[in-house]
């Protein structure tokens, strides 16, 4: 071409129209690496030296510490029943722990202890799982291995669920979102590592007032300590297998745990130890994170939503959840956050709280049940089997035996700033009379709103959510 002005506009008006047409913003890739039945605080990142965690410590390199990630359930299958579809669980009938036995043969056998089947809720399988939309629009998605909804997931819900499942056999440039379960902080290790050699010196930890400060209770925060160093060295794997394949950069990675810590008093706990998670995002290099940490009240409700916001897609009206990230996140932030708790495997009970940042409000429907449900499955536990002896020999202290008190009270109020364990109930001082009041109302306004189905019976309950 003889007009070298000719030839240059041509060039312009070629690449110009790949840049607007062809060339596309690659679709960020998302991780979650989730830790089993963990609290906050035992984290180096939420104030707790005990152990050092490199491999998770070096995402806020380019991250983002949330200091208040809540679970709307304090054990594992109704929480993650609100992961998986953005809804609280006891709006869509999945409150009732072990309401679905996953490896149940006979799905009609009633459970002894309770006279009602198992159970999947309709209202739950109705609701799209957001990884069924990321699907939809291009995504792989895999999980592994956890697949403990609390009701029946729709198979297309996954490309691959599996013990081996990661992103290896998706199609070459496809983006993927994969879900890494480690079960080496599940409350079963404390008693299954309990002989195995500890990574922490036990004398060097600080015991929680919750327990009494003696060998047993120190012995059991060791091993804790020791599945922590050991499960994120197992990240570490996830990590460094991302960066040999060059997809660390375009990646978001989630680390969180599915509700709180693997002790009495911490998970099936209506309380911060059973419900307050420790949550870090990792932010892709070409995003700067905003902030080092966020304080912003969020609940894993919220995570449905979010994920579809950063990857760009619609997301379903009916979600409950608020995103907290990406192209759609929310302008609204939460003054108040709700956690509920009703059946815990073979003990029913029903008690729903609310919080705002500073003071929270617990209701208890079932007074004459003890916090401290005598979950068989706990009782495996030498700190469980210690505390009940101690209780039954009242040499507890009087803060440690609330949590065995029966009847126990129908209301309780905390100032979570002076009293991070909630273990002095306010419920009767006049001077937060309209602080309670406040949350009282916020409480039954939410209820309402959500269609709280605890008021029902689990038998009427069946009935409601199988039609």
């Amino acid at each position: 071409m003889r007009n070298p002005l000719i030839y240059l506009s041509l060039l312009i008006l070629i690449f110009s129209t790949l840049s607007c047409n062809d060339i596309k913003e690659t679709p960020p890739n998302i991780v979650w690496l989730v830790a089993e039945d963990q609290s906050s605080y035992f984290f180096p990142f939420y104030g707790d030296s005990s152990v050092e965690l490199p491999n998770i410590s070096q995402l806020l390199d380019n991250g983002t510490v949330y200091d208040n990630m809540n679970s709307p359930y304090p054990v594992c299958a109704p929480a993650r029943s609100g992961i998986i579809t953005g809804m609280y669980p006891n709006s869509i009938g999945t409150g009732n722990m072990r309401a679905l036995k996953g490896n149940a043969t006979k799905r009609n056998e009633l459970e002894a202890p309770l006279g009602i089947p198992y159970y999947s809720s309709k209202l739950a399988e109705k609701i799209t799982p957001f990884t069924q939309i990321l699907i939809q629009n291009g995504y792989y998605c895999t999980n592994n291995a956890k697949e403990d909804y609390n009701f029946n997931l729709r198979d297309d819900a996954w490309n691959e669920s599996s013990r081996s499942a990661s992103w290896e056999k998706r199609e070459d440039g496809q983006p993927f979102f994969s879900v890494f379960n480690f079960g080496v902080t599940h409350e079963s290790e404390i008693w299954k590592r309990d002989k195995q050699e500890l990574k922490v010196k036990p004398e060097n930890l600080k015991v929680p007032p919750l327990f009494p400060n003696d060998s047993i209770s120190r012995h059991a925060l060791a091993v804790n300590y020791s599945n922590l160093v050991e499960m994120d060295r197992q990240m570490g794997l996830i990590i460094n297998e991302l960066k040999d394949q060059g997809l660390y950069e375009n990646t978001y990675i989630f680390f969180y745990s599915d509700h709180g810590g693997p002790f009495p008093r911490h998970k099936r706990a209506i309380y911060e130890t059973g419900s307050k998670v420790p949550l870090i995002i990792k932010f892709p290099s070409n995003i700067k994170p905003v902030e080092k940490r966020n304080i912003d009240m969020l609940n894993f409700i919220d995570f449905a939503p979010t994920v579809l916001s950063i990857a760009g897609f619609e997301i379903p009206k009916v979600y409950q959840g608020k995103p907290f990230l990406g192209s759609k996140m929310t302008k609204n932030k939460r003054e108040y956050l709700f956690t509920a708790s009703d059946r815990f495997d073979e003990h029913p009970d029903r008690i729903r709280a609310v919080k705002s940042k500073r003071f929270k409000y617990i209701r208890n429907y079932n007074i004459d049940k003890p916090h401290a449900l005598d979950v068989g499955y706990r009782t495996q536990m030498a700190l469980m089997k210690h505390l009940n002896k101690l209780n039954e020999s009242n040499l507890l202290s009087p803060q440690q035996k609330l949590w065995f008190q029966s009847p126990k009270s129908q209301e309780e109020f905390y100032d979570l700033n002076s009293d991070p364990f909630e273990l002095n109930n306010l419920i009767g001082e006049n001077k937060y009379s309209k602080e309670i009041d406040n949350l009282r109302i916020q409480l039954n306004d939410w209820m309402k709103e959500i269609n709280d189905l605890g008021h029902l019976s689990e038998k009427e309950l069946v009935k409601v959510v199988t039609k």
